[in-house]
This record gives C-alpha cells, sequence and structure tokens, in this order.
C-alpha cells in the first residue's frame, strides 16, 4: 500500500475578514491543546477527481470567511497564556491517492493505515505560530471512493464547534448558503477583571491515580494498547438503565441517562478486566458541554470551547461490589455540579494564575510527558450530543466517521450507531491484554442481567 501525488496548499478565506489578535477564553487554553483528528469515509465521487477537489477548495475557502480563526495562528504570550492572531494565513489542503479500495479495509476502525490518510501535526519542529490551525486530507481510492482527514487544533473549537464548521462546509459545497454563522467573540466565557473570588466551589486537581504495583517490566503507559468498537442494542442499553434505576429507585426522582449508566458500565468492567485490588484508586475523567449550564445560556452556535473536565473517583472494590445505579449516581453527582457558579469558579481561578501551562493535559512538544490517564483510570467522553453523521458535501453522505486515531489507554467515546434505530456504539481503546477480557464481561454482565 502506497500513497501517490500527495500535494499541498493553503486554502485562504475567499473574502477579506477580521484581523487582529482574539483573545481566547481561560476554557480554550487548559486541557488538551494539541490537535484532534476525525475522518469521513464516502463510496461515490464524481469522475472527473479534479472537479471534486476544486469544488471542496472553493466551499472551504467561502466557509471560511465565517469561520476565519481557523486561517489564523496561535502565539505564545505572558503566562503561559496563548492567543490567536486572526491574520487570514489560511488552512493546509493536502490532496493525496492511495492504491488500495475501501473494501480492502478490515474495517474502519483506526488502524495504522489512518496514519497515511490524516495528515500529522509537526509539533516538535515547528514553531507554533507556523502551525495551521486545520489541517486536512483528501485522499481518493483506487475504486473512486476517497476519504476526507481532518486535524483539528483543540484551543480553536471543541467538538460542538468543530462539527458545526463541518456541517457548514458540506452546506456551501452542495451550493447552499451558510445556516447558523459561528458566534466567535469569547468575552461570554472569559474570567472577570479581576478575578472574583473562587470560593463558592472545590476546584478539581486531577492528578490521576498509578496502579498500586507495577504488573510487568513495561510502565502502564509503554504497554501495546488496541481498539475496538462494542455495539450496544437498544435493548441491551434498556437493560443497562433498568438495572440502574431499579437499585437506586428510593434515591432519586429521575432516572439515569444513558450516559450515566453505559459510562458506569463502563467504568466498572474496566476495573473488572483489569483484575485490580480492591484498594486500588481509580478515576473516570469526564467531560461536560456548559453552553445551557451557564446564565443565560451561551448562544447555540458559540465558536471556541465550552466543555470542563471533572473526575469522578472510588476504589476498584467500591465500584465493583456496589449496584449499578451506585456508580451511575457517583457520576451524576459529579456531573451535576456543574453550574454557571461553578463554570465561573474555574474561570476566575484560571484567571488567577501565573502559569495556565500546569493546568495542560498535555504540552505540544512533550508527547511522552505529562500526566498519564490510563490504567487505573478512564475516560469516557459523550458524542451523544454531537452532530456527526450526515457530512454530504454534495456526493452522498458519508459511510462512516469517526475518530481519527484513539491510541491512549482507558479512552472511550459513546456515539449513536449510523443506522439510526437507537442502538448504541462504544469505541474503546484499552491495553491489548487486558482488551478481551474487558469484551466478555462488558456483555456478559448485560446478559446476566437479562436473565
Amino acid at each position: 500500500m502506497r500513497v501517490y501525488n500527495s500535494t499541498s496548499c493553503m486554502v485562504k478565506p475567499s473574502d477579506e475578514t477580521w484581523s487582529g489578535k482574539l483573545a481566547l477564553s481561560e476554557l480554550d487554553q487548559i486541557g488538551t491543546i494539541t490537535h484532534v483528528p476525525t475522518i469521513y469515509f464516502y463510496t461515490k465521487s464524481p469522475q472527473d477527481w479534479l472537479i471534486v477537489l476544486k469544488k471542496l477548495k472553493s466551499s472551504l475557502s467561502s466557509t471560511l470567511v465565517h469561520f476565519y480563526p481557523f486561517a489564523g495562528r496561535l502565539n505564545s504570550i505572558a503566562g503561559g497564556r496563548l492567543e490567536l492572531d486572526c491574520n487570514a494565513d489560511g488552512v493546509q489542503f493536502i490532496e493525496a491517492y492511495i492504491d488500495m479500495k475501501l473494501n480492502d479495509l478490515d474495517s474502519l476502525l483506526p488502524s495504522p493505515i489512518y496514519h497515511h490518510l490524516i495528515p500529522s501535526i509537526d509539533y516538535q519542529n515547528l514553531p507554533l505560530e507556523e502551525i495551521p490551525l486545520l489541517v486536512l486530507q483528501v485522499t481518493r481510492f483506487s475504486c473512486g471512493g476517497f476519504s476526507i482527514g481532518l486535524n483539528i487544533s483543540h484551543v480553536v473549537a471543541d467538538g460542538q464547534s468543530a462539527l458545526h464548521f463541518v456541517s457548514e462546509w458540506a452546506r456551501v459545497c452542495r451550493g447552499e448558503l451558510i445556516e447558523s454563522p459561528p458566534f466567535i467573540d469569547r468575552k461570554l466565557l472569559r474570567a472577570g477583571d479581576p478575578p472574583r473570588s473562587c470560593s463558592t466551589i472545590e476546584l478539581d486537581q486531577f492528578s490521576p491515580p498509578a496502579v498500586l504495583m507495577d504488573q510487568s517490566d513495561k510502565k502502564e503507559c509503554e504497554q501495546e494498547t488496541t481498539v475496538t468498537m462494542l455495539k450496544l442494542t437498544p435493548t441491551q442499553v434498556e437493560i443497562l438503565r433498568n438495572k440502574a434505576n431499579e437499585s437506586q429507585k428510593s434515591e432519586m426522582s429521575h432516572g439515569f441517562t444513558r450516559y450515566e449508566v453505559i459510562t458506569a458500565h463502563i467504568w466498572r468492567t474496566a476495573c473488572k478486566a483489569r483484575n485490580h485490588k480492591p484498594e486500588q484508586p481509580s478515576a473516570l475523567a469526564m467531560c461536560v458541554d456548559v453552553r445551557n449550564k451557564m446564565r443565560p445560556p451561551l448562544p447555540p452556535k458559540y465558536f471556541g470551547n465550552a466543555i470542563v473536565n471533572v473526575i469522578a473517583t472510588g476504589y476498584s472494590g467500591e465500584i465493583l461490589s456496589n449496584p449499578l445505579g451506585y456508580v451511575s449516581s457517583k457520576i451524576r453527582n459529579v456531573i451535576k455540579k456543574v453550574d454557571d457558579d461553578y463554570v465561573n469558579s474555574i474561570l476566575d481561578f484560571m484567571k488567577s494564575q501565573e502559569d495556565l501551562g500546569q493546568f495542560r493535559e498535555l504540552e505540544p512538544t512533550t508527547n511522552n510527558e505529562g500526566p498519564f490517564y490510563g490504567n487505573p483510570n478512564v475516560g469516557v467522553i459523550s458524542w451523544l450530543t454531537l452532530p456527526i453523521y450526515g457530512a454530504d458535501f454534495g456526493w452522498g453522505k458519508e459511510v462512516h466517521m469517526g475518530p481519527g486515531t484513539h491510541d491512549s489507554d482507558g479512552d472511550s467515546l459513546i456515539l449513536h450507531g449510523k443506522d439510526g434505530d437507537g442502538s448504541l456504539v462504544v469505541a474503546l481503546c484499552l491495553q491489548a491484554r487486558h482488551m478481551e477480557d474487558f469484551k466478555k464481561i462488558f456483555y456478559q454482565d448485560i446478559q446476566i442481567d437479562s436473565s
């Protein structure tokens, strides 16, 4: 397998856009600040491939007039902070050909082939101010199908904002007008000046637990990982919800959400599959969208990062010996505390810090350093509210859309099944030595619960 005729150019906004330094919110500058990859696969394209490329480029150029932050560059400023220079330098557009058919792929799961379909970001050798904030590659397969692989800076956009951009770009490529322009002003999620008191809540400082004792010669972060997609039918989802709700019905007025229940099931399964000791601490990392938790709510198309990271903690013995509803309650209680006061307290706390860099999960120049969130911990992100499907650029909807790379132990996503039948999919990365046990326990427990 080889990739041929790979060429690159910069696509800039088709019209003049606002220029200047755009102040970022504190939520833009903490957490993950690297690029986030996603990929779309399509089976149809016109015979004239040059027309496809021309339409994709011209529509992208038009769409960037509205989403102009993507065409800018980041700059480092004092205090470990970043600012966005809206200079219209453009986004990187790569076109390539691969000598294989879509059917030649064993599956459309994240795999080594993705490294040929999604452009990588050279954090090591490029200065920050030269790294494009959106890098994409359109790759044609020998069968006529193609893929669109994107790498989008998480500083500029969270999942909602990134997918809003893709949706509008596809709309413009089909010959339609922008439906919902982005709301770009970040002032709605900026700290007070001077910062207000942060005493109203206790802020989480996530220092993830480590395994109590090494179980091999390799460190946990050096273990081989593998990826799987675990489908849950509507019936299996209801089995889990019924079990959780039944065990906690005397303590709650509303049933648990699908996210709360499935996340609890993932956490419990991971503790069991990893064969933790009962006294082993474990942390569950989650992201909470705050758009509708602010007072007043943020504009529906707020463009930027409007998510906060929260954690639930426990001991493996506690998580496994208590019913699913107990673990679901731990998750719900953590999510419930995220309200307007909580978010503003985080903003003000971060504003008061001399160096924001210490709160980032991973600096782009130190890929092997920073906190490790794998065994004995897990992270579960919900894509259930994201418009991940239906990106039709004019040649039909995608046959698959998913995360581009997913190779960190303990990371997982929950997303809707492609068929729209109410099924859900858990995209999971785990150490290879634990994966088979995880899959067995994940489904075995559901079957036991249904009997």
